[in-house]
């Protein structure tokens, strides 16, 4: 995960009445984070903040979040003892980085079924985690058929992890806009089920795409991004267990569902140019080439970010 850095206009909170979320701009050379309460409008306020990227950023979108925590009022904090998120308090990290008291997810490898860039769901055996997925599918059925959860998680924390695939999106992902909206959206529904008592009441809400960083699912995602290059991760060998791991740049040919292989070829861009050295572009030889793979021998497939 690459390290962000927090500035704060001029170290105060900012009036606005829109509910008490974070959206953060991932792709760009500077990333926007909006953060607003819809807390009662004597105390709604919000945060602007700039994070600074530290690594290269790509012309394929990233992931946009938009981060929605709890809702009570001032009041309400002052008397509650349970340690909850002030979104108006800022924790300084050892190394000197500076966070805006959000739990960060896990940013170990993600891996199939992780629940977050690896896609399915992981509740974690959270009391309400079954609920809030129901509310989470709920809210999805007032939005276009081709929006769908790719990913969702939930903490013993209290957070609530989603994100959103949007199938008629070339990269997957939805719009800013269509993220924000489920994310109050959701953010009500979760409000009003938590005033029941079925659910806690101060739950943190995380809404996003997954971005190029999502793994592609063997052999669903193939096909549906088969026109866009494919960093593959594979073995030419799977009986020999030291066979080294290869790591290439490709475009999918073909699959053959029946015997589960899938036929590759290098994708034209500028990485596989310096095969020959110099940048130069594919020769006839390497256009030509293909390499025919079992499904069982692909260990992990992602899109391709050209910097």
């Amino acid at each position: 995960m690459s390290r962000k850095f927090l500035l704060r206009f001029g170290g105060r909170s900012l009036l606005s009445s829109s509910c008490f979320a974070k959206t953060t701009f991932r792709a760009g050379p500077i990333q926007i984070t909006t953060v607003s309460s819809s807390q009662s409008s004597s105390s709604s306020s919000s945060l602007r903040l700039l994070r600074f990227p530290t690594t290269p950023t790509s012309s394929i979108p990233s992931s946009v979040t938009f981060r929605t925590l709890a809702t009570k009022s001032s009041a309400d904090s002052e008397e509650s003892d349970s340690g909850g998120i002030d979104p108006d308090q800022d924790e300084a990290l050892e190394d000197g980085d500076i966070t805006d008291g959000w739990e960060e997810e896990d940013d170990a490898d993600p891996q199939i079924g992780d629940g977050g860039d690896g896609g399915g769901i992981v509740l974690r055996d959270v009391p309400w985690g079954k609920r809030v997925l129901s509310i989470a599918h709920e809210i999805l059925l007032q939005f276009s058929e081709d929006m769908k959860l790719f990913s969702f998680k939930t903490s013993p924390r209290g957070y609530i992890y989603v994100r959103l695939d949007k199938l008629s999106n070339k990269y997957g992902c939805p719009s800013m806009e269509e993220i924000e909206n489920y994310s109050c959206l959701y953010k009500k529904r979760l409000e009003e089920v938590g005033q029941t008592g079925e659910i806690p009441d101060d739950l943190a809400l995380e809404v996003s795409s997954p971005g190029a960083e999502r793994l592609l699912k063997v052999p669903e995602d193939l096909e549906r991004f088969k026109n866009m290059p494919m960093r593959v991760c594979y073995v030419e060998d799977h009986v020999e267990p030291r066979c080294p791991e290869k790591d290439d740049v490709f475009l999918l040919e073909s699959i053959e569902a029946e015997t589960e292989f899938c036929v590759w070829k290098l994708a034209d861009v500028k990485e596989n140019h310096g095969l020959l050295g110099k940048g130069r572009p594919l020769s006839r030889k390497q256009k030509d080439w293909r390499l025919r793979l079992p499904f069982s021998m692909l260990r992990k497939v992602t899109l391709y970010l050209e910097y």
